[in-house]
């Protein structure tokens, strides 16, 4: 049986503060395989990005277990590429040197990954901008330097934090059609949260409702379509996009919760 790249057992996470104490997550117990793409919803201050930052490593749990690879990340077995809501570009640094960045920090400056960096700008036509400035491109053109930059580093697993929701909505189908593709064409195993909920259905193996506050898991939708070459942008016009849409709708709304409060 296929060993999960990702297991969260019970997971709890509770914020505390000088005056309180907060229940963020609530018994989060999932699986995530190599090669698939599962997606966050829900409510506001659900714990979405808590969950994100959990799998990164940059707060630890407050009760339960999350293993990579079968085992706990105390030896930092895990590669964990973090795609935020903002580009974070450095405007004084070139394109091809914000793509650099992270190798450097991470002391992996070789040829190999140099490589990497020149190869993935050429296939997703920032090569002819590589000695360009961040100001100098387009909202979806940064949102595809963002992405090279964290592939740069080769990581087992993508976290994706709303990385779209700052584009305007067509530029947001064309990047999400284009990143989604790229992560499945890499084959990287990604955790997408986000309030879009056609976002997360075209791009998903599976997504994943959360509640409001303290989130649990109220629903595990399993996204599948019978079409080839399935693209985000190809996926929107079939009748099973609206039956997943309405039955995502309907696990998110059943507690008559407020999605955007």
């Amino acid at each position: 049986m296929e060993t999960p790249l990702l297991e969260f057992f019970n997971v709890n996470y509770t914020y505390h503060t000088i005056s309180c104490e907060t229940l963020s997550l609530k018994d989060i117990s999932f699986k995530l395989y190599k090669d698939e793409f599962i997606s966050f919803v829900g409510p506001s201050g659900c714990g979405k990005t808590t969950l994100l930052n959990l799998v990164a490593g940059l707060l630890p749990v407050t009760s339960g277990t999350i293993q990579f690879h079968g085992q706990s990340n105390d030896n930092h077995i895990a590669n964990i590429g973090y795609m935020l809501q903002k580009d974070h570009l450095l405007e004084w640094r070139t394109i091809y040197r914000n793509l650099t960045l992270g190798l450097e920090i991470q002391k992996k400056l070789d040829k190999a990954h140099l490589e990497t960096i020149e190869e993935l700008l050429k296939t997703y036509g920032l090569w002819d901008f590589r000695n360009a400035y961040p100001r100098q491109l387009s909202g979806g053109m940064r949102q595809r330097a963002a992405l090279i930059r964290t592939l740069a580093l080769s990581p087992d697993i993508l976290l994706l934090d709303e990385p779209f929701s700052a584009l305007d909505y067509q530029t947001r189908l064309n990047v999400s059609d284009d990143i989604g593709s790229i992560i499945k064409e890499k084959g990287i195993s990604t955790l997408l949260v986000t309030h879009d909920l056609a976002e997360a259905i075209s791009m998903s193996d599976r997504v994943i409702v959360l509640s409001k506050r303290p989130g649990t898991i109220k629903s595990i939708v399993p996204i599948t379509f019978p079409i080839p070459n399935r693209t985000p942008k190809s996926v929107r016009s079939t009748p099973e996009f609206n039956q997943y849409y309405n039955k995502i709708w309907e696990a998110l709304y059943d507690e008559n919760e407020d999605f955007n409060s």
